[in-house]
C-alpha cells in the first residue's frame, strides 16, 4: 500500500512538475532569507548540557558567584627578571583599566598594594627568620649604596661586602650565584648586549626561576555571546594595548593570553579556519561523486537542487526550533549532506535501472518510487528515531542537533520522493543504454553464497575475540584535548596547570565558614589533594611575633637607608673605584679551587674591561645596575612595613573573590600529581566528591562532563534501538528479518568501538557524535538490503543497490571528510570517527549481512505476494502486444514481467 501511495504522489508530480518546483523555489527562498536574519550561534559551552542537572546547578551557581573566576582572560607576563616583570604588568593594568568599556576589572594581584606591603607575613617562621637574617647582614652595605647609587657606589659596596669574608660572616661559595649575576649583567654591557641587573634575585640568593620572574593580570572582560568569539574584541584590546607599550623592547618581556574566554575564543576560531575552502572543495567532490554515480548532468542537477532546498528548508526549520545553535548542532549541515543525499542518490539510481528496464520517462520515475518507496520511508524513519533519540537526554547540545538532524531526515526523504521526480520530469535525462551494477563483482557474491557459512563465523569470532579490548576504551572528556595544544592559550595554561594561584583544574566548594573549618582536614587527608584554600588562609599566623622581628629589622634598614646622598662620580671615580674592586676580589680569590673563587677571578675579570672602556660603555653599566635599584629599595621599605591583617582589612577584590554575595566561603582545592593528566585529574575529582559532594569547579565539572555524556549515549542508544525495533516489526512483520537488519548494525558498532579501543583512539565529547550517525547511517543501509532480499533479490554486490549504496557512502564519507580536514581536534576526530564507522557500517551491509541472509525465501514461504489493483488487472497492449497479466502475482514475478513489458514497448 506504500509504495502504491508513493507511486502516485511522483506520478502527480511527474505529470504536473511546475506545481511541484515552484512552490519549493519559494520556500527554500524564503527559508534562506528567514535563515539570513535569525542564524546566530551561542557559543556558551556550559550551554551543552542541561542546566537541572544537580552538578551543572551548582556549577552555575559557581559561576554567578564568581564570574571572574569563570569569564576572565589572564594575561601571562614573562620576563628576563622579576622586576621587568612587574613593571611591564603594573604598565598593562593602567593601560587595562582606563577601558572601562571592555573591562570590568583588571588587576595584578602579586602587584597588589596589600600583597606588596605584607609579603613577610605570608613566609613562615622559618623562612621568615632566614629573609630577616640576610636583609640585617645587608644593612651595612645599605649605608653605603643608598646615599651613593652609582658605579662608584656599587664597586665601593662590593668591596665592603668582601670585607665581611674576614670576619668570617660568611664564605666566598656562599657569593658565588651574587658574584656570577654581576659578572653576567657586566660582561653582557662589555659585548653590547645590556642587561639589567635583577636585585630581588640578590635577595632571594639564587637565579631567577620562571615563576619569579612571572606575573599574572586577571582581566574580566565584557563578553557578547551573540558572536562566535565573545571574547574578541576584548583580547585584541589587550593585544594592541600590549603592543602600544612595546613590552619586548621596554622590559624584555613577552605577553601571552589564557584562560576561559581566550581558550573558548581559540576553539571556535579554529572551527571557521580553512571552512570556507573545505566547504568548497566539499562541494566540488559532492558534484565529482554524483556525477560518477549518475553519469549525466540533467540528473546531476536536478539531485544537487534536492538536497540544496532541502538543506535550506532544514536550516530554517532549525533557527525556528531551537533558535540559537549552539557548538555541535552546527554540524547539522554536514549530517544532511551526508545522510540526506542518501535518498536522493537511492531514488535517482533505482530510476537508472528502472530507465533501462522501461525506457520511458514517467514510468521509469514512478517505478522507481514503487521499488524503493519503503526502503526509502523506513530508512528514514529509522534514522530520524536514532536523532531524536537524545531529546530525552540532558545531552542538550546533541539533543538540539538530534532534533535538526531528525527532522532533516524527514525533509530529505519528503524532497526526494516530490521534489526530485518533479525536476527529473522537468530535465528529461537521457536514456540507460546499458544496465547499472558491478558485474565482475559476480566473483565476490559466488564466494559469498559458497561461504557465506565460514564468513559469518570468522566475523563474529573475531568481533567477540576484540570484545574484551572494549574495556580498554578511552574516553578523554578534558576540554582542553580537543583544543590545538600549540596554540597559545592551550600551551600556556599547560605551563599554569601546577601553579595553585591560577589552579586551572582546581575543585570549588561554596559553603558556609563552620562546614569549611569541618572539611578542612578531611580533604586535606586525601591523597589526591595537595592544599586546600579559602579567604582564612590570607590572614597569616603569629603575626604577633613576625611582626616583631620584622621592626627590628626595619629600623636597622631604615636607620642605613637615612644617610645624606653624595654628589655624582665623575667617571675618573668610577673607573678607580672598578679597579679596586677587582682587585679586592683577586685578593679574597687568590689561586683557589671552589666555585667561589672562579666566580670571584670571573668578576675581576669583567670588571677590569669595564675600567678600561669607554665612560659611555661604563654609564650604560650603571643603568643595567641601577635601573631597578630604587624600585627594589622601594619595595624593601613598603615590605618592612607590614599591618596586622583581619577578615576586615583584606582588600575588598581578595574579598570578592572568595566570599559570594551570599556570604557563603569559596573553598579552593587543586590536585597533587600532574595536572595535565586527565586520569590524574579524575581520580582527584572523585576523591573530593567523595568528601564533599557538593563541590564544583574545573576538575569536577570534567569529571561530570563525562558521566553526563556516557550516561546519555547509553540512555539514547536504548531508546533508539527499541524504537528502530519496534518500526521494523511493524513494517517487516518478522522477528528473523528484524534480527537481520539489526545483527549486522550492532557488529558494524562493535567493530567501529573496538578499533578504537585498540587504536587508543578516544572518544571526546565532540566525535561521540558518530555513534547516532553509525545508528542512522547503518540502519538504512541495512534496510535497504532486507527488503531487497525480501523481494527475492539475490547478487547484491553487483546489483544497482549495491551502486546506490557506495556512492551514497562516497557521499557520506565526502561530508564528513571535511570535518576530518579541520584545524579544530575536536572537529577533526569527530570526522575520523565518523569516518572509521562509515567503513563498518559499509563492509557489514555489502559483505555480512548478504552472507548473514543467505538465499530468499520462497514465494510460498514467505508468502510475499502482492494483488495489484484492479486498474493493473488487465492487458497491458504495448505495440499491439498484449499481455495476460494473473490476478494474483508474487512481487518478484511481477516486476520482471512489468519490466519486460515496458522493454518491449
Amino acid at each position: 500500500m506504500l509504495d502504491n501511495v508513493l507511486a502516485r504522489i511522483v506520478g502527480f508530480c511527474v505529470r504536473l512538475p511546475a506545481l511541484i518546483i515552484v512552490p519549493a523555489l519559494l520556500i527554500a527562498l524564503g527559508s534562506g532569507l528567514y535563515v539570513a536574519r535569525h542564524f546566530a550561534v551561542n557559543t556558551d559551552v556550559s550551554r551543552l548540557l542541561s542546566p537541572d542537572l544537580p552538578w551543572r546547578q551548582r556549577e552555575i551557581a559557581y559561576r554567578s558567584a564568581f564570574p571572574q573566576q569563570t569569564e576572565s582572560i589572564i594575561a601571562v607576563i614573562d620576563a628576563d627578571i622579576p622586576e621587568h616583570a612587574a613593571l611591564a604588568s603594573q604598565a598593562l593594568v593602567d593601560r587595562l583599566k582606563a577601558n572601562r568599556t571592555l573591562f570590568r576589572s583588571v588587576r595584578d594581584v602579586a602587584g597588589d598594594p596589600f600583597f606588596r606591603r605584607n609579603a613577610l607575613l605570608f613566609l613562615d617562621n622559618e623562612q621568615l627568620d632566614a629573609r630577616l637574617a640576610k636583609l640585617g647582614s645587608a644593612a651595612p652595605l645599605l649605608r653605603i649604596l643608598g646615599p651613593d647609587r652609582s658605579l662608584r657606589g656599587l664597586a665601593t659596596t662590593l668591596s665592603a661586602g668582601l670585607r665581611g669574608l674576614q670576619g668570617g660572616q660568611y664564605k666566598l661559595d656562599d657569593m658565588a650565584p651574587t658574584l656570577n649575576a654581576a659578572s653576567d649583567t657586566v660582561e653582557s654591557v662589555v659585548t653590547g648586549k645590556p642587561k639589567t641587573f635583577s636585585w630581588v634575585n640578590l635577595v632571594n640568593g639564587g637565579p631567577v626561576k620562571a615563576e619569579d620572574a612571572r606575573r599574572i593580570v586577571e582581566i574580566v572582560p565584557v563578553l557578547d555571546f551573540s558572536a562566535l568569539e565573545p571574547g574578541k574584541t576584548a583580547t585584541q584590546a589587550v593585544r594592541k594595548a600590549a603592543n602600544d607599550l612595546n613590552l619586548a623592547s621596554t622590559y624584555q618581556a613577552r605577553m601571552r593570553l589564557t584562560g576561559p574566554v581566550p581558550i573558548s575564543d581559540e576553539e571556535f576560531s579554529s572551527l571557521q579556519q580553512g571552512a570556507a575552502l573545505n566547504g568548497i572543495l566539499s562541494a566540488l567532490i559532492v558534484l565529482a561523486i554524483l556525477w560518477l554515480a549518475l553519469r549525466s548532468w540533467r540528473l546531476v542537477i536536478p539531485v544537487g537542487a534536492t538536497v540544496g532546498i532541502g538543506l535550506a528548508v532544514t536550516a530554517a526549520l532549525g533557527v525556528f526550533m531551537v533558535g540559537a545553535l549552539n557548538p555541535i548542532s552546527v554540524a547539522f549541515a554536514v549530517l544532511f549532506v551526508g545522510l540526506g543525499a542518501d535518498f536522493a542518490i537511492q531514488y535517482s539510481v533505482r530510476y537508472r535501472a528502472e530507465r533501462h528496464e522501461i525506457g520511458e520517462l514517467a514510468p521509469a520515475l514512478v517505478s522507481a518510487a514503487r521499488s524503493v518507496g519503503t526502503p526509502l520511508t523506513l530508512a528514514a524513519a529509522a534514522a530520524a528515531v536514532g536523532f531524536l533519540s537524545f531529546l530525552p537526554t540532558a545531552y542538550r547540545g546533541l539533543a538540539e542537533l538530534g532534533l535538526i538532524a531528525g527532522c532533516g531526515m524527514l525533509v530529505a526523504f519528503i524532497a526526494a520522493m516530490t521534489l526530485l521526480p518533479a525536476l527529473l520530469s522537468w530535465s528529461n535525462p537521457p536514456t540507460e543504454g546499458r544496465p547499472l551494477g558491478y558485474a565482475k563483482l559476480a566473483v565476490a557474491d559466488n564466494f559469498l553464497k559458497a561461504h557465506r557459512i565460514a564468513v559469518v563465523v570468522i566475523t563474529s569470532l573475531v568481533v567477540l575475540a576484540a570484545a574484551p579490548a572494549l574495556r580498554n576504551l578511552k574516553f578523554d572528556f578534558d576540554p582542553l584535548s580537543l583544543r590545538d595544544p600549540t596554540s597559545e592559550p592551550i600551551a600556556t595554561m599547560r605551563v599554569l596547570a601546577s601553579d595553585p594561584k591560577v589552579g586551572p583544574d582546581s575543585a570549588q566548594l561554596l559553603t558556609t565558614r563552620d562546614d569549611a573549618a569541618a572539611l578542612r582536614p578531611k580533604l586535606k587527608a586525601l591523597p589526591q589533594v595537595d592544599s586546600v584554600r579559602s579567604i582564612d588562609d590570607f590572614i597569616p599566623a603569629d603575626q604577633d611575633r613576625k611582626l616583631h622581628a620584622i621592626g627590628g629589622v626595619a629600623r636597622m634598614v631604615d636607620q642605613a637607608l637615612r644617610g645624606r646622598s653624595r654628589p655624582a662620580p665623575n667617571d675618573g671615580e668610577n673607573v678607580g673605584a672598578l679597579r679596586q674592586a677587582a682587585q679586592n676580589l683577586r685578593g679574597v680569590a687568590g689561586n683557589a679551587p671552589g666555585v667561589g673563587a672562579v666566580a670571584a677571578r670571573r668578576l675581576a675579570d669583567a670588571l677590569s674591561k669595564l675600567a678600561d672602556g669607554s665612560a659611555d660603555l661604563r654609564k650604560q653599566a650603571e643603568t643595567a645596575f641601577t635601573a631597578t635599584l630604587n624600585m627594589s629599595i622601594d619595595d624593601l621599605k613598603t615590605s618592612l612595613q607590614p599591618e596586622k591583617i583581619t577578615l576586615d582589612h583584606l582588600p575588598a577584590e581578595l574579598q570578592r573573590d572568595w566570599i559570594a554575595p551570599n556570604q557563603q566561603l569559596r573553598v579552593q582545592i587543586t590536585p597533587k600529581g600532574d595536572a595535565n593528566d586527565s586520569e590524574n585529574v579524575r581520580r582527584f575529582a572523585k576523591a573530593v566528591l567523595s568528601v564533599a559532594p557538593n563541590a564544583t569547579g574545573p576538575a569536577i565539572e570534567t569529571f561530570e562532563w563525562a558521566r553526563t555524556i556516557i550516561a546519555a549515549f547509553v540512555e539514547s542508544g536504548a531508546y533508539a534501538l527499541a524504537a528502530i525495533a519496534i518500526l521494523l516489526w511493524i513494517v517487516l512483520r518478522r522477528f528473523s528479518d528484524m534480527l537481520l537488519t539489526l545483527i549486522p548494525l550492532l557488529v558494524a558498532a562493535a567493530a567501529t568501538l573496538e578499533i578504537c579501543a585498540l587504536t587508543g583512539f578516544a572518544l571526546n565529547y565532540a566525535n561521540i557524535i558518530a555513534l547516532p550517525v553509525l545508528l542512522g547511517v547503518g540502519v538504512a543501509f541495512k534496510i535497504y538490503y532486507v527488503l531487497a532480499w525480501r523481494r527475492g533479490e539475490t547478487n547484491f554486490l553487483q546489483s544497482p543497490l549495491t551502486r546506490a549504496v557506495f556512492f551514497s557512502a562516497l557521499m557520506t564519507a565526502t561530508a564528513f571528510g571535511s570535518l576530518w580536514l579541520s584545524a579544530h581536534p575536536g572537529t577533526s576526530s569527530m570526522g575520523k570517527l565518523l569516518a572509521l564507522s562509515l567503513m563498518c557500517t559499509l563492509a557489514s551491509a555489502a559483505l555480512f549481512q548478504p552472507a548473514l541472509m543467505g538465499q530468499p525465501r520462497t514465494a510460498k514461504a514467505d508468502q510475499d505476494i502482492v494483488e495489484e489493483p484492479s486498474s493493473a488487472r488487465r492487458k497491458l497492449n504495448m505495440r499491439g502486444v498484449g499481455i495476460a497479466v494473473p490476478r494474483v502475482l508474487s512481487r518478484e514475478t511481477w516486476n520482471r514481467i512489468r519490466h519486460r513489458s515496458g522493454s518491449q514497448s
